[in-house]
């Protein structure tokens, strides 16, 4: 032994054990959960897909059924352009939201950013809902239409392919922002006036620096949103009719109608595959970091050389544009024009929940617009009727069950990714995002199948479990987001005192990160609290949840009580978003 090694304390070789990347074992009890819960009920269900319910042999008779039956191939077109036409109006709609809170000050954008946020979590049955109310004949659209003269019969804005586009439109734009603002937020500004001082006009420098950087964070959203889109059921069932059946739909029809799990499995084989072939695609382009504000891949030969070529085709058509507006109605209109179209944008997203709270208090026993009368009745309604408050109970319950268990699992994961730098890390780190990626009713309904045989089915243990699937993605990135800020020297610092690796996590980590994980509970909490595809399957009978409440009444006809309902569950959401923003800036 020499010398040097000798007089070495034992405190310093503390601190170098502590450096060594083996905090993966973090994540152990996450991929297990998910492993069981997620990944196995998945396989199994597309397993199920190849074998004969009555005989149990292996066929194909599933996907024979598909391709011979035009019904099916129709379904899945209308899924493909309904997914797709939402990708691409959501881009259109969220880019400009995304690029003007990106260029204000971080302390007016955390604030700003809540009419983002409001939105992206509110029910998507609050949502369609709202947008019942809005589009139907008697409804507020076509009541303010009617009334200014507008028109002299309503029009038929539901039940159609433009009432589906406008509630998937609404729902999947919060999405697409939140998705394009951190890469927006990772471009350094100066980089485009460079380009001017080069001698490039502002709208050049735009279209060929600024928006070119910011093309991961368009292609993840148009990613996510796809993705999101293709597993939708509640804005087709309210808003569609027979001609915008989506896949499913039909998914939930072979499960509870039909009891034909071979069949289901068949149709959710063809979604994921969709899903993970569009995946693949991405990450070949791309890379799939940027879906969490990572950097992607740049193009190169052929490709950038067609890239750029549009890009200057857009960049002079826009600028002929801008000129000719400058030239119609002035410079100083057309400067107006980003903050114009950001709020509209806004307006759209908020307005139509802020109108149900108004109908909420009508006396009378239809939704009609403007309320004849005002009235508590229906708030009374709902607090004296033990459905509603049993299912009300059940959701808290669940809720704050599933935010504690997601919380853990999730607060360990980012920790241990965060902390890693071992080869496993980004094939672990896809693996928990998979439940974003894996269309929810895929999951659900292989959930549903293994719950059957577990007897969990119609169990608060049941649904606490299927939550908190869903909602693990959502905390794991919560807390990255607050790990990416932190000193880690504060750990080695602990352990060059003395303080071993548990020690050091549940006195410093924890501690400093709590309003990262205060907010990753938030996050997880209004998850269950709002979801519908597990509850649907999963909960049972009168012992129901709020939204599985919520969805049947709905089903069977709309009612003011719903209303009431709709706006204790927004402003339960909104109280719990300022708390979780209050929390991230505290940290």
């Amino acid at each position: 032994m020499s010398i040097a090694t000798a007089n070495t304390p034992p405190v310093t070789t503390r601190a170098r054990l502590f450096r060594r990347p083996s905090t993966l074992w973090l994540a152990v009890p996450g991929i297990l959960f998910l492993a069981f819960f997620f990944a196995f009920p998945v396989a199994r269900l597309l397993f199920l897909a190849f074998e004969d319910q009555e005989t149990g042999t292996w066929t194909l008779a599933a996907f024979n059924r598909i391709v011979e039956s035009d019904v099916y191939l129709h379904v899945l077109g209308i899924t493909f352009k309904i997914a797709g036409y939402t990708a691409l109006v959501s881009l259109l709609l969220g880019y400009p939201l995304a690029y003007w809170l990106a260029t204000k000050p971080a302390f007016l954008r955390g604030r700003l950013l809540l009419f983002v946020m409001v939105p992206f979590w509110t029910s998507y049955l609050v949502k369609t809902f709202a947008w019942m109310i809005m589009l139907g004949r008697t409804g507020v659209v076509n009541s303010l239409l009617l009334g200014s003269q507008v028109t002299d019969r309503p029009f038929s804005l539901m039940y159609n392919e433009f009432g589906v586009m406008v509630g998937m439109v609404h729902a999947m734009v919060p999405l697409a922002a939140i998705t394009m603002l951190p890469v927006m937020l990772n471009i350094d500004r100066r980089l485009v006036q460079a380009a001017q001082t080069l001698g490039a006009t502002p709208i050049h420098a735009f279209w060929l620096v600024y928006f070119k950087l910011s093309l991961p964070g368009v292609t993840a959203a148009g990613l996510l949103v796809f993705i999101s889109s293709l597993g939708f059921f509640i804005v087709p069932a309210f808003l569609g009719g027979p001609q915008e059946t989506m896949l499913a739909q039909l998914i939930i029809v072979q499960i509870q109608q039909l009891l034909n799990w071979s069949f289901a499995g068949a149709l959710a084989m063809l979604m994921l595959v969709t899903a993970l072939v569009a995946c693949w695609l991405y990450d070949l382009l791309f890379g799939i970091s940027t879906v969490t504000g990572g950097s992607g891949k740049e193009s190169s030969g052929t490709t950038r050389l067609i890239g750029l070529f549009v890009l200057e085709r857009v960049a002079w058509a826009t600028a002929w544009i801008g000129a000719a507006a400058r030239r119609l109605v002035g410079p100083k209109v057309t400067a107006r024009t980003l903050p114009f179209v950001t709020w509209t944008i806004i307006a759209f997203l908020v307005l139509p929940t802020l109108l149900i709270i108004p109908l909420s208090f009508t006396s009378s026993q239809f939704l009609e617009f403007p309320p004849p009368g005002w009235s508590l009745q229906w708030y009374e309604t709902y607090l004296n009727s033990p459905v509603w408050i049993a299912a009300t109970v059940r959701s808290f319950g669940v809720g704050f069950a599933t935010a504690i268990f997601a919380t853990i699992i999730g607060g360990f994961a980012a920790l241990a990714l965060s902390r890693s730098r071992s080869k496993w890390g980004t094939a672990i780190f896809a693996f928990f995002l998979a439940p974003m990626i894996v269309p929810r009713i895929v999951i659900a309904v292989g959930i549903f199948y293994l719950f059957a045989q577990l007897g969990l089915v119609a169990t608060n243990t049941g649904l606490v479990i299927g939550h908190t699937v869903l909602a693990v993605p959502f905390a794991m990135i919560a807390v990255s987001a607050i790990l990416k800020t932190y000193d880690v020297q504060l750990d080695h610092a602990a352990a060059t005192l003395g303080a071993n690796r548990v020690k050091t996590l549940f006195f410093v980590t924890i501690p400093l990160i709590r309003g990262g994980l205060v907010a990753a509970f938030l996050f997880a909490f209004i998850t269950s609290f709002d979801e519908l595809t597990i509850a649907i399957f999963v909960s049972g009978g009168i012992n129901t949840t709020l939204p599985k409440k919520m969805w049947d009444d709905m089903i069977l006809q709309l009612n003011p009580t719903l209303a009431a309902v709709s706006v204790v569950v927004f402003l339960l959401v909104t109280a719990i978003l300022l708390l979780a923003e209050r929390f991230r800036r505290s940290d």
